[in-house]
């Protein structure tokens, strides 16, 4: 990391350019003999990419910014405040700190936070940052972790870890095993080093893939905001667990849904079916990503439309963890549906359906928005339909 970008005037410099194009920004050249013209568009470019992930670190003056690549995989700022309201304890380590927006975080909930990232230059922008940021209680280490904690006595109340998901071999990949710490591998380690380990993992994840690698799994949380899911969490204790529980996260800034079960319950629960009646319930993505589609139609009193739809439907309007809609009309998909179908802008969704939405809004020359709302599906029977709804 160069000390210079911290230089007031450099400071200066990029502040006056937050709005020039990077493509210009470049050509400019470095006005600045200590500061290569690619130290400076790192900066600017990672300033513009984390300006609504991490609005605390974008407007904080003085907050240098790694590579892109080392920023993709770093917490926003709403999932690392949720993770810091589960993880208890005096004694935090981050084991795979990165630009630690965690470990601000846990610093926050803990009396000491111990701050661990094998890349030297992440681990000198972290540092520099949590400084900038005022934080007096994040020891930051420059370490392979798996080879620190072979060799360290210390334990933790609590122990995080964020598995590279970037391999040089295999590119982006998800499942634990070809992560880097391997986690499934190093699990005894791991827990013989705190009393709970708690893991991130990525939200393509399947959770059924993941309770295979890992063993002593207590919970899963995961955590979506504004409906899209952006991490799976999973603690893990000493002792294996006989009733996992699942909670998922749905966060809309101020507010968030929230709705847990347990993964017997998912297992046991048995859905009911029927075809479409007054209103129509589409799950929110982290209630989706639980895989528990029988436990909501058991849980609401709501029967689904079809094994493989996710959708459900009742008489009467209910409160639900997603979006609701009265249903104003259901048409067959066939021939004849362009003739019937005369909308010419509309929100369309695909629910167990074979055509995509992009093919659908080309075939039928609808535009995307305005307040209608199409489902094309498929119901109990097999057939195709396309239900016309309006929110609610």
């Amino acid at each position: 990391m160069n000390q210079a970008l911290l230089l007031p005037h450099v400071q200066e410099y990029l502040e006056e350019h937050t709005a020039t194009p990077l493509s210009t920004f470049i050509l400019k050249g470095s006005p600045f003999p200590e500061v290569t013209v690619q130290d400076l568009a790192q900066q600017l470019e990672g300033k513009r990419r984390i300006k609504s992930k991490l609005p605390l670190w974008y407007s904080t003056k003085g907050i240098l910014f790694p590579p892109k690549v080392n920023l993709e995989q770093t917490s926003s700022e709403t999932t690392a405040q949720y993770k810091a309201h589960l993880l208890k304890g005096n004694a935090i380590v981050d084991i795979t700190g990165g630009l630690g927006v965690d470990s601000y975080y846990f610093s926050k909930v803990a009396s000491q936070v111990t701050h661990i990232e094998m890349n030297e230059e992440v681990s000198a922008f972290a540092k520099a940052n949590l400084a900038t940021l005022e934080v007096s209680n994040v020891t930051c280490i420059t370490a392979n972790a798996i080879e620190f904690l072979s060799n360290s006595d210390v334990f933790y109340d609590m122990m995080y870890v964020d598995p590279g998901r970037r391999t040089d071999a295999k590119g982006k990949v998800f499942m634990l095993r070809d992560c880097l710490p391997n986690v499934a591998e190093n699990i005894d380690l791991l827990l013989s080093k705190c009393t709970t380990l708690w893991i991130k993992t990525a939200p393509l994840l399947d959770i059924t893939a993941g309770l295979k690698e890992l063993k002593n799994v207590s919970e899963i949380h995961i955590v979506a905001i504004k409906n899209e899911v952006k991490e799976l969490l999973w603690r893990v204790e000493q002792e294996e667990c006989q009733n996992l529980e699942i909670y998922t996260v749905n966060s809309h800034g101020d507010t968030s849904d929230q709705v847990s079960f347990t993964l017997q319950e998912l297992y046991e629960s048995k859905a009911t079916y029927e075809y479409p009646k007054t209103y129509l319930y589409e799950p929110n993505a982290s209630l989706l990503k639980s895989g528990g589609f029988n436990w909501i139609s058991k849980q609401y009193k709501i029967d689904k439309l079809h094994t493989h739809t996710q959708l459900y439907t009742s008489d009467t309007p209910i409160s639900f963890p997603g979006r609701s809609f009265k249903i104003d009309n259901i048409l067959p998909y066939n021939k004849q549906l362009k003739k019937v179908l005369s909308i010419d802008k509309a929100h369309i969704t695909t629910r167990n359906f074979k055509e995509s939405v992009i093919t659908l809004r080309n075939k039928f020359k609808i535009k995307d928005g305005g307040e209608i709302y199409l489902f094309f599906t498929t119901l109990l029977d097999e057939k195709k339909v396309v239900l016309v709804c309006h929110k609610i």
